[in-house]
Formats: structure tokens, C-alpha cells, sequence
């Protein structure tokens, strides 16, 4: 693992942290949208399946290890046929018990494997978690996004048709060319079917939020609200930790650390099947027949040695050490995964942060020079070619504005992500659920 970050920092990694990230937003919208989502979702209601799945399974190769009993009871009425005798009534109870000696730790590993994969079922919940608030977000702020979108394409629809409403005048009265007024009704209704597809992505990213929250539509129509405001601006985490934290602070690595020590325990498992196993038996009853009371009991250790097997259980070895040898490279490559995201990230935020003023900037002053090519037009010292020219230029450094501000906000959530959304180590009340 490198020492440091090789990317540049946001703010030298010095601002807030990232407990309570979502909070940070100050959108009271998105957070609705969270609790929701963590509320009611199947992805996580899965993961809490695998985790209760896995408890029972420590719980039953646990239980492999320790003696069992068994109680019985019986009455038996007997005689014969044709005889006058009284039928004799026998009657009998006891315990059976039962118990596996751990000789070479092949419980012990069981046990041990159980409860790993047990940690790594919890640690795949936590990271449910962080994806499904990420998703959330990005959709939210994708929406966002495509609702400033569309207000910048509506605006450019509605000045279309005010310039194509003074061109048509303007031709009536002699002072322009028809080809001017083809060229209006061009630009009007390429505007007009830009607004629309716009409205439509918009209306795909409701129901994506529809989805992902459980919510009903017309809920998440009424929290959205339909006029266009500012994205949501989370506040600058601080990167204080180094490449070799992110193993500690990712779930998904720790998921894939838990199933590697589980894989390695297994091979344990599959090394004591090839040993002697020794079982003890036992049993204790009382039985009563014609009055007379007895109590037979017996012990019954049992050694049992593979003698021949055709070499399958040396093959259960190598099978788990493969098992094994996979579930490293997979932990290995999680690893540097997790690194190059970070990494990545933190080039897209940095690029994005340095854009923003520029693409600011930009839309600022085609604004300007598109206010003033109106005026040109309307005095008639330029084309209305040059005005639609100016006009597209303008809209076009408005989407850009906006796609950059979407982007920088983006890769901060992608960069939650990618840190692991400052995850901690499972947290068990009293009853031993996950909070």
C-alpha cells in the first residue's frame, strides 16, 4: 500500500468528518428520502436474511462440540393369544447422550469459520447501507440537476417563440426575409422537443427515486416540489487517513478479510477430517416388568480411523486451500480497488472544484453577450443567425454550469463511498440485532 494519497487532497484534508455526512446537506428533502430508503428496502432486508442465516450456522457448528441428549420412554403391553393369563405390562425410560471429542480442532474450525463468515454477512449489511444512502443521493441530486436543466431548455423555448413571434411580424411587414422566419420556426421547435426530452429524464428520475425509497409517486412528486432549486452542497470531509486505514474503514473489504479467514479456517476442517475421530455413547434407563425394577446402562467410546478413502479426503484438503488461495486474490484485488476509487475520486472532485469558477464564468459572460446580440438584433445591426448563435452559446454554457456543479457534488458522494461513509465495526443491543 502507498503511504499517502498520490491525488490531490480536498482542502489538505482538514475540514469536517464524515459521521453524520448526509446531515451536512442541510436538505431536509434528501434526508426524508434517506430515512425512507434505510427504512424499507429489500437489498438491506437481504442482507439481514444472510446475517440471521449465518448466526444459526455458528449456533449448529457450535453445537457440534457439545454432548447431546436425548430422553425416551416406552410401555409395552404383551401376552398371548388364546391363553386366560393377564397381559404383562412393561415400562421403561431413560437417556441417551452422545459426544464427539474434539481431537484434532475440526469443531473448533468449524466454529471458527461460522463465526467469520458471520462477521462478514454483517459487514455486507453495513455496506448495503452505504450504497443504498449513496444511490439515493446521486439520484436526488441527478434530479436536481435535470430540473435546472430543463429550466435553462424552457427558457430557451420561450425566448424562441418570442423571437419567432417579432421574425413573423417583422416578414408581414416586409422588413425580413421569409428564409428568416423558417429559421425561427426551426430554432422554436428544435427548442421545443429539447424541453421536452429534458421533462422526460426528469420524470425517469422520479421514478428511479420511487424505486430505491419504496415511497409512492406522488409522495416523492410532493417532497421534490416543481420549481427548480440550487443542488444540494454537502459539507468538505476531511482525508485524514492513509491508504493502509482504508482496509479498516471499508465493509466491503472487511467482508472480503472475514470470508478469507473463514476459507482459511476451513482448510483446518478439512485437515482434522483426515484424523482419527473418537465418539463417546452412553446411556442410562429404568425399566419395571412383573414389579421387578432395573436400571441397565452402557458406555461406548468409538475410535474411528480412514484407512482408505481413494484419496478423497486429501483432496477435501486441496479443494479448501484452492477455496483459500481465491478468496485472497479476491481480498488483494477489493484492496486495490478500494485504493485506485479513492484515487480516482479524488481526481474527479479536484477537476470538477478547478472547472467550477471557470464554467461559472463562462455562463456569466455569454449571458451577457447574448443580452446584447438581442438588442443588435432588434436594432437590426446583426443576423438573426447571429442571434440564435449567440442564444444556443448561452444555453449551452448554462448546461455546462450546471453539469459541472452535478459532477463536483457527485464525486463527494462517490468519495463517501469509496472511504467506506466512516463505517464502524458492528454495534449488537441486548438482544443482539444489528442497529
Amino acid at each position: 500500500m502507498p503511504a499517502n494519497w498520490q491525488a490531490s487532497v480536498p482542502h489538505g484534508g482538514k475540514l469536517e468528518q464524515m459521521t453524520d455526512w448526509w446531515n451536512q446537506f442541510k436538505d431536509p428533502v434528501l434526508t426524508a428520502l434517506q430515512q425512507a430508503a434505510q427504512k424499507d428496502s429489500p437489498t438491506l432486508d437481504t442482507a439481514v436474511a444472510a446475517i440471521k442465516s449465518a448466526r444459526a450456522s455458528v449456533t449448529t457448528n457450535r453445537a457440534s462440540g457439545i454432548p447431546s441428549l436425548s430422553a425416551s420412554a416406552s410401555a409395552t403391553n404383551s401376552g398371548y393369544v388364546g391363553t386366560t393369563s393377564s397381559a404383562a405390562i412393561t415400562t421403561s425410560s431413560g437417556v441417551d447422550a452422545s459426544w464427539e471429542i474434539d481431537l484434532f480442532g475440526g469443531v473448533s474450525r468449524s466454529v471458527e469459520s461460522a463465526k467469520a463468515t458471520l462477521e462478514a454477512k454483517e459487514a455486507d449489511w453495513h455496506n448495503a447501507r452505504i450504497s443504498l444512502a449513496a444511490e439515493v443521493a446521486t439520484d436526488y441530486v441527478d434530479y436536481r440537476a435535470c430540473r435546472l436543466t430543463l429550466a435553462a431548455y424552457e427558457d430557451q423555448a420561450n425566448s424562441y417563440q418570442e423571437t419567432l413571434r417579432m421574425t413573423r411580424i417583422s416578414v408581414q411587414a416586409g422588413f425580413s426575409a421569409p428564409s428568416d422566419l423558417a429559421l425561427a420556426e426551426a430554432g422554436a421547435a428544435s427548442a421545443s422537443s429539447t424541453a421536452i426530452d429534458q421533462q422526460a429524464q426528469c420524470d425517469l428520475g422520479i421514478k428511479a427515486l420511487v424505486a430505491v425509497t419504496g415511497l409512492e409517486e406522488m409522495r416523492i412528486r410532493e417532497l421534490l416540489g416543481s420549481d427548480s432549486v440550487p443542488l444540494p452542497t454537502p459539507a468538505e470531509v476531511s482525508i485524514e487517513s492513509v491508504p493502509a486505514t482504508l482496509i479498516s474503514q471499508r465493509p466491503d473489504i472487511i467482508s472480503s478479510e472475514r470470508q478469507l479467514a473463514s476459507a482459511m479456517a476451513k482448510i483446518g476442517v478439512a485437515e482434522a477430517n483426515r484424523w482419527p475421530s473418537l465418539n463417546l455413547t452412553g446411556s442410562i434407563a429404568v425399566s419395571q416388568a412383573a414389579g421387578v425394577t432395573t436400571t441397565p446402562w452402557s458406555l461406548a467410546p468409538v475410535l474411528s480411523l480412514p484407512l482408505f478413502n481413494a484419496g478423497s479426503l486429501a483432496a477435501k484438503v486441496d479443494s479448501a486451500r484452492a477455496d483459500y488461495d481465491s478468496a485472497l486474490a479476491t481480498y488483494k484485488n477489493n484492496v486495490r480497488t478500494a485504493v485506485k476509487e479513492v484515487e480516482q475520486a479524488l481526481v474527479s472532485l479536484d477537476s470538477a472544484a478547478r472547472r467550477e469558477g471557470y464554467a461559472r464564468s463562462s455562463a456569466t459572460q455569454y449571458r451577457a453577450y447574448f443580452r446584447a446580440s438581442q438588442i443588435n438584433w432588434q436594432a437590426g445591426l446583426i443576423s438573426l443567425l447571429d442571434l440564435e448563435t449567440a442564444r444556443r452559446t448561452a444555453i449551452s454554457a448554462e448546461v455546462s454550469l450546471v453539469s459541472v456543479n452535478q459532477i463536483r457534488v457527485d464525486q463527494w458522494i462517490v468519495l463517501y463511498k469509496a472511504l467506506g461513509g466512516g463505517w464502524q465495526s458492528a454495534v449488537t443491543n441486548s438482544q443482539g440485532e444489528l442497529k
